[in-house]
């Protein structure tokens, strides 16, 4: 009877033990949501203001938060992706001639790959209808079978002026794992970042 009861006090343990940690993970899934939502309001203010109307006025802009300045072109770059009004090579051409190719690199690299990850996790969990919303020349009402193929996902990262963020969203309604997606998107994005670093980089 005593190893009964003492079993039921650590299962009742164990069960407590794993609601406190599902109610971490909302409270910080919440917090992350509203950090996200925010930093989309900040970057959609900054677009309707006209600061992202061409590379000098984005130049400035970013220039404009001082010490934050690469943290500011990272989050433009995710910002770029998961609403996709702008093209990324802007971000690119800013990064490389404020920060070098180095700096300019790994803002560029860093943020289009949030970016990239949570366009997939925004259509896994919203689905074709965010897809028609944020596209809608060419409604589609189901996912195309052939596409993307990890091969395909992986040379439309590695080369640049594939609709990249389209197939984020794309590959998030379709059967492909979010590992697989994000291990594609690691290995694929920085070969085209770096050539756009390099290149932009002679601009200084």
């Amino acid at each position: 009877m005593n190893h009964t009861m003492a079993v039921s006090g650590r299962g009742a343990i164990t069960q407590r033990s794993k609601t406190k940690q599902h109610q971490w993970v909302h409270w910080l899934s919440a917090v992350l949501l509203f950090s996200v939502l925010s930093v989309l309001c900040l970057m959609g203010k900054a677009f309707w203001d006209g600061k992202f109307d061409s590379m000098a006025s984005l130049q400035t802009y970013i220039q404009s938060f001082g010490m934050l300045a690469p943290l500011a072109l990272t989050l433009f770059q995710a910002f770029q992706v998961v609403v996709p009004v702008l093209p990324g090579f802007l971000g690119c051409a800013v990064g490389s001639v404020l920060f070098g190719p180095v700096v300019g690199f790994w803002c560029n690299y860093v943020g289009i790959s949030l970016g990239s990850m949570t366009a997939f996790l925004l259509s896994r969990r919203f689905g074709m209808p965010l897809i028609q919303e944020l596209f809608p020349v060419g409604r589609y009402d189901r996912p195309p079978r052939a596409v993307p193929t990890r091969f395909f996902l992986f040379l439309a990262m590695l080369l640049p002026l594939f609709p990249d963020d389209f197939l984020c969203y794309l590959t998030g309604v379709s059967k492909m794992t979010a590992r697989r997606f994000v291990w594609i998107i690691i290995l694929g994005k920085p070969w085209c970042i770096l050539a756009y670093s390099l290149g932009f980089s002679l601009l200084r």
